[in-house]
């Protein structure tokens, strides 16, 4: 089974948003992901990189 961390990454932050996501669903200029128990969480930004051997998904969201 392949399950990712997800990071949501600004111009000079780096945090993780969530990990063992199972799902990732793009939604317009969101992003929704679905963890392994099912709880989902929203990000407003889009997929900037995916590492699939390292099980990495970083997100480029805008600065709050």
């Amino acid at each position: 089974m392949c399950l990712a961390t997800v990071y949501k990454t600004t111009e000079d932050t780096e945090e993780v948003v969530l990990k063992n996501v199972s799902k990732i669903y793009v939604e317009g200029h969101s992003v929704r992901l679905v963890d392994i128990m099912g709880a989902e969480t929203v990000i407003e930004g889009s997929i900037s990189f995916v590492d699939l051997t390292g099980s990495v998904v970083k997100l480029d969201c805008p600065s709050a």
